[in-house]
């Protein structure tokens, strides 16, 4: 796309504070038509509320939109709608119990003499899908579809109703290899069109084999806008992951492994994460490397039970162990601190004390509560221990700093007096002070005999600590790194090229 073609929708500066937060700051997004534009980046870059702010979802802070040249500031949705900017999203946002035609012209249905002609609205949709491929009943329910069948239709609604920028966001995280064809197909006749569109994914084969151009978001700020046709997939991991990955070995304090703790064999869960196996010892770091959507948070989950597996079996010390869920991994001394600690961990209008003694009084059973003095001897051991900065154990633990708040979620499992403990995103979103303690702590740890597996999207902290790095991708494992071979460059690597490789034989 040369510069001398205006584009559609361009956005500048645009950016949005919440409280404690800089979501965005000084984005620039253009949007040329016919073209496939990937917006791209890790869980908490931007993608979302950017996204939001273009729709008038969230009224942005700074910035200005300018649409085919006249500045635009849409209030609503609804307003993004009749200017011309669509959204579809990952879950149709359609009504299944009404039929197709009536989903695509809900609205704006035809009208004679008062009353809705369906003859005139069957015939309208069918002849509309029929510009996208589809050759299906408008006059049958919608749910008597299949999701892709579903996506199409909700793409041809908002196609329809706005016609000069379409928002996918997230498509095809729901469906099959050929379903996901039948939607390109769908988004190459848009293109024809000269529809500027936005493709988010965490697939990046499908990036490549779809965009024409991709930007890329870190921390709120675009780190990169580039022509995908100029860059391999290593390059745009390289942006979303933000390291400047020179082969190098960094010294790494991971010691001797003590005897084998835990033993996972063809661990599975139908539809979110292929059979895998891994072995864990005493005194190890085991470090989960992978984008997003690639199985590392399904991995922990099904370790701990949060999800049951369809298949495979854990061992603890040779002897075969059940977990269907958290309840039983805490009894067998497992811990996991989840990567979305404000809706999967704190309980924010509990104080501090009550959360880290959530999980020990648990495990211990709720009609044998816990003596007042011992609570808080242990809160009071964990805050000095772990420097968590507070006015008072009392106050609720909401009211803490990111930081303070993962390290208080850290108590409550170093309370239980876990053998193994899962740290998903332990650094993330966190200042740097903070994130320092932790990392320190993830070595502590290590060196007191405890086995853990980290999942973390920041290389450079996997290479420093672990004992081995398993790369993971599209929800399987790919590779297993050792030794002198855990770089930040090999895991890219080992992301990237299994990438480049789908892409080759798609």
């Amino acid at each position: 796309m040369t510069d001398d073609i205006r584009p559609v929708l361009h956005a500048q500066g645009i950016s949005k504070f919440f409280p404690g937060t800089i979501a965005l700051d000084d984005v620039e997004l253009r949007l040329y038509p016919g073209e496939v534009h990937a917006l791209l980046g890790e869980n908490g870059a931007g993608k979302s509320t950017l996204i939001k702010c273009l729709t008038g979802a969230y009224q942005r802070d700074g910035g200005t939109i300018t649409l085919d040249g006249q500045e635009v500031n849409p209030q609503s949705t609804a307003a993004s709608q009749k200017l011309g900017i669509g959204t579809v999203y990952q879950e149709v946002n359609l009504l299944p119990n009404l039929t197709v035609a009536e989903n695509l012209f809900l609205g704006r249905q035809p009208v004679r003499y008062g009353i809705v002609s369906r003859r005139k609205m069957n015939a309208s949709a069918r002849a509309t899908l029929s510009g996208y491929g589809l050759d299906i009943d408008p006059a049958e329910p919608l749910s008597a579809y299949s999701v892709a069948i579903q996506q199409v239709v909700a793409i041809a609604r908002a196609v329809e109703m706005s016609g000069k920028v379409l928002i996918l966001d997230e498509p095809t995280a729901s469906l099959d290899r050929d379903e996901v064809q039948l939607l390109f197909s769908v988004i190459r006749q848009l293109k024809a069109r000269g529809l500027a569109i936005v493709f988010i994914t965490h697939f990046l084969d499908q990036v490549f084999d779809i965009s024409d151009r991709a930007t890329v978001l870190r921390n709120g700020r675009v780190v990169g806008t580039r022509l995908l046709q100029d860059v391999t997939p290593k390059d745009v991991v390289t942006l979303m992951l933000g390291r400047q990955l020179e082969a190098r070995v960094q010294e790494r304090k991971t010691g001797a492994v003590g005897k084998t703790l835990i033993e996972i064999q063809n661990l599975s869960k139908r539809g979110m994460i292929e059979p895998f196996s891994l072995e864990l010892h005493e005194g190890e770091v085991v470090g989960l490397a992978g984008l997003l959507g690639s199985g590392r948070t399904e991995t922990a989950n099904l370790i701990f039970g949060v999800v049951q597996a369809d298949g495979g079996k854990i061992k603890l010390r040779g002897q075969d162990i059940t977990i269907n869920r958290p309840r039983d991994a805490v009894a067998h001394r497992f811990a996991l601190c989840p990567e979305d600690r404000k809706t999967e961990g704190i309980v924010g209008d509990l104080s501090v004390r009550d959360n880290i003694i959530l999980a020990l009084q648990a495990r211990q059973g709720w009609m044998r509560p816990i003596p007042r003095a011992k609570i808080n001897e242990i809160a009071e051991s964990y805050v000095r221990a772990l420097d968590i900065r507070l006015a008072s154990l009392d106050m609720p633990i909401r009211l803490l700093s990111g930081g303070n708040q993962q390290k208080a979620l850290l108590a409550r499992w170093l309370a239980t007096n876990p053998e193994f403990l899962i740290l998903d995103e332990p650094t993330r979103g966190i200042d740097v002070g903070a994130h320092a303690e932790i990392i320190a702590l993830i070595e502590q740890l290590r060196e007191d005999g405890m086995a853990l597996l980290v999942a973390s999207s920041e290389l450079e902290e996997l290479v420093a600590y672990s004992t081995r790095v398993v790369v993971l991708r599209d929800r399987r494992q790919v590779s297993e790194l050792t030794g002198d071979q855990i770089t930040p460059d090999n895991i890219v690597r080992a992301i990237a090229d299994e990438a480049a490789a789908t892409v080759e034989t798609a």
